[in-house]
């Protein structure tokens, strides 16, 4: 029986995790559940898990769900805060982390859970991003099992040649490149022009995949896809040029792995995140995830086409961090943020997420990020400066 401690419960993943567990109460059990506000969802998923800790990274919500528990005598304990976050994930108590917890918040516990030895199912691109050498140290230095769950990343994993599961052994014999699969989101065939006018209502409402606002317009702005870039560098240890994004219009095929012989690997599936995370959890075995099965003669076509970089200047800035090292990568990540959040708050135009970020990359010299101060610290200069330039 396998204890999982579940980083961002709540969410689209953690629902979607949730989902497959509960096919499986033989085979898991949940220690633990966290998420920032979202007390009604957390108080279902408390019912029907009965974890032993429940954490909420807001103290007023712990109290409120406390209450809630208490007049059904759940048995969960309710914790909050950060160190609680981290307490749970590097417990003894558990043997698996589900790191789902979006942007830099979840650096932190999915850290520790690197140093703590556990086996984690990677599906916060943030710790890769911001802090990708410190963090695949810790994994390597701690023995910990380190298992990515978004689809393009777990897509390339299943495809690398055997004996390569675990990435910090992976060696690349025989890879020329790997490929990243991208949708292209709402905006793919938008003009310039119209992409001035995009909505926050537009750009959550993804084609092809059910997710969070955040990383839903990270889909539009594919600067998703430029942080997946980031997070394939660290993986599977690629330079940025041994690292292609194509458009895929159906996201049938996840991504593939190109050999030198020739040969290209492609893991298809419908779009489904269960898949994934059916994959990481039973690894190295196979469970039902619950997802229908392809079908081809149903699907009839796939199509693809360039990632263009004009298009999708997000992407292109990705890269840029990239090659630019250091904690470029995690100045990129932190700008985003901040400049995703104003442009849902209609304080920036969709347009204008990339301007923000591309003005605070080239103002912020980036330090070598040796240390996790180094990497925070460049991470709040970053959010400061994206915040007046947007109020300007």
């Amino acid at each position: 029986m396998k204890r999982v401690t579940l980083l961002g419960s709540t969410g689209s993943i953690g629902v979607s995790t949730l989902n497959v567990l509960a096919q499986h109460f033989d085979k898991y059990r949940v220690y633990a559940l966290t998420a920032n506000r979202s007390i009604d969802i957390m108080f279902e998923q408390c019912q029907a898990f009965n974890p032993k800790f429940a954490v909420m990274l807001d103290e007023q919500s712990a109290e409120s769900l406390a209450k809630k528990l208490k007049l059904i005598n759940s048995t969960t304990q309710v914790m909050s805060g950060e160190q609680a976050l981290i307490d749970v994930s590097e417990s003894n108590n558990t043997d698996y982390v589900m790191a789902a917890i979006v942007g830099a918040a979840g650096l932190l516990p999915t850290l520790a859970a690197a140093k703590s030895g556990k086996h984690i199912l990677l599906a916060n691109k943030e710790a890769l991003v911001m802090s990708g050498g410190l963090f695949m140290r810790e994994v390597k230095a701690n023995n910990a099992t380190l298992l990515p769950v978004d689809s393009e990343h777990n897509a390339i994993w299943q495809c690398l040649p055997v004996g390569s599961k675990q990435q910090h052994h992976f060696d690349g014999k025989g890879v020329r490149r790997i490929v990243l699969t991208a949708s292209g989101g709402p905006f793919r065939d938008y003009s310039t022009d119209q992409l001035e006018d995009v909505t926050p209502e537009q750009a959550v409402a993804h084609p092809n995949w059910s997710m969070g606002q955040k990383i839903s317009v990270d889909s539009a702005t594919m600067m998703n896809k430029g942080l997946e870039v980031i997070e394939a560098h660290w993986l599977f240890g690629m330079t940025s040029k041994q690292i292609d994004v194509v458009l895929h219009r159906q996201s049938i095929i996840h991504s593939m792995v190109d050999y030198v012989d020739g040969s290209v690997l492609a893991q298809m599936g419908n779009p489904d995140m269960r898949t994934p995370i059916a994959n990481a959890l039973a690894w190295p075995d196979r469970i039902d995830s619950g997802v229908a099965p392809l079908d081809l003669v149903a699907t009839g076509r796939l199509d693809f086409s360039e990632a263009d970089h004009q298009h999708f200047p997000c992407l292109a800035l990705a890269y840029q961090a990239l090659e630019m090292g250091g904690t470029s990568t995690a100045i990129l990540n932190a700008a985003n943020e901040i400049a995703v959040d104003a442009f849902l708050n209609k304080r920036l135009k969709f347009t204008g997420i990339a301007k923000i970020i591309e003005k605070v990359l080239t103002t912020l010299p980036a330090s070598a990020g040796d240390t996790l101060q180094q990497i925070l610290d460049d991470d709040h200069q970053s959010r400061e400066l994206a915040k007046r330039l947007i109020v300007a």
